[in-house]
């Protein structure tokens, strides 16, 4: 008898099974207008981080005779010591020379001057003799646009952001409790939130600013506080859906404590809404705070923000002087909100397993 061997059959490789977060990645990255929003906001965010590094100048520095200047504008100043309480005051001028220990020069008004060097500051023309360069022009009173704008970047953002962690922070304590324990706690929760809605928001933005006050924190405080009614909202509705599923069911059979249920095994699996929500929010709270510097009772000037820039320059509009000083600030606030929303649509379909191809 002959033995006959019988060949095995190769085993097929197996592709490594891949998490959620790096599918949801891959969709993301398929996805162009939503790297385009989402390199607007790291863009947006490194020039708030290093706004320091990379502004030109200070944003309080004035040069009140070169206000209302358009881009490109190089001036020409005598840096002099300070006998008013600040470092340095700026001597704009026409011309000048250097006589011995004294400069003469002629000022913005075609008067001749003179001031000794020792009343400047440094010791060489390298240290009291400035041209400084406004890429974008300058505002009434003499300070540089592109200066005001990136500053304005970190104020919107901050403001954005701790706004959206204030109303994250309440909305989503406030729909876990209600679509958990359901009952009276569901009633009473909505019935609040119910309350707060009936308000328009940036009316609810404006009364509970003018009752906080008027600066950085009240400002992200009353616009954390009027937006948390759609994450609470959204969290319940998917609490409704999940408490009822099998792994829940489970955790209660083992004796789970109702806090650990909701922190560590409902809410993980409905982060996909909240960070879309999240990212829409933030959006928002941008437009608010550039709506409540704009009236006056936002971020308090002098303070660069994007809506008291705007505000600002609403007249040089109609004068038709300077208009940029108007259109630049709408420009980044349109691009912010832009990018935001560009980014939570792309996110909303990443998330959505329905859209997997």
């Amino acid at each position: 008898m002959f033995s006959r061997t019988i060949p095995m059959p190769e085993a097929v490789p197996q592709k490594p099974s891949q998490s959620l977060r790096c599918l949801a990645w891959k969709r993301l990255k398929r996805n162009k207008l939503a790297m385009t929003g989402m390199w607007i906001i790291v863009v947006m965010a490194l020039t708030a981080i290093f706004a320091d590094i990379i502004a030109p100048h200070s944003p309080y520095r004035q040069i009140v005779d070169y206000s209302n200047q358009n881009e490109g504008f190089t001036g020409s100043v005598l840096i002099k010591q300070s006998t008013g309480g600040y470092d340095e005051e700026y001597i704009p001028v026409k011309s000048w020379s250097l006589s011995g220990d004294t400069v003469h020069y002629v000022d913005s008004f075609n008067r001749e001057q003179s001031i000794a060097t020792a009343g400047l500051v440094g010791e060489n023309q390298d240290d009291w003799y400035w041209k400084p360069l406004f890429l974008l022009g300058t505002d009434k009173f003499g300070r540089d646009l592109l200066t005001r704008l990136i500053y304005g970047t970190r104020i919107s953002l901050g403001i954005g952001f701790l706004a959206e962690l204030i109303a994250l922070t309440i909305g989503v304590t406030f729909g876990a409790f209600a679509g958990y324990f359901r009952g009276g706690i569901d009633s009473a929760i909505m019935y609040v939130a119910n309350v707060v809605w009936s308000f328009p928001y940036i009316l609810l933005v404006i009364a509970l600013s003018l009752a906080i006050g008027v600066g950085f924190v009240p400002t992200f405080v009353a616009i954390g506080v009027a937006s948390w009614v759609d994450m609470c909202r959204i969290v319940r509705g998917q609490f409704f859906s999940l408490r009822e599923t099998e792994y829940v069911e489970a955790t209660r059979a083992l004796g789970f404590k109702a806090g650990r249920t909701i922190f560590r095994h409902i809410l993980p699996n409905s982060l996909g809404p909240i960070t879309v929500i999240a990212t829409a929010g933030f959006a928002m709270a941008i437009i608010a705070e550039a709506s409540l510097a704009y009236i006056g009772i936002g971020i308090q000037k002098p303070q660069p923000s994007w809506g008291s820039m705007i505000f600002e320059g609403r007249i040089n509009v109609s004068a038709g002087i300077n208009i940029g000083q108007m259109i630049y600030p709408c420009i980044c606030l349109a691009l912010a909100v832009f990018g935001f929303n560009l980014f939570g649509d792309g996110l909303r379909d990443a998330l959505d397993p329905k859209l997997q191809k």
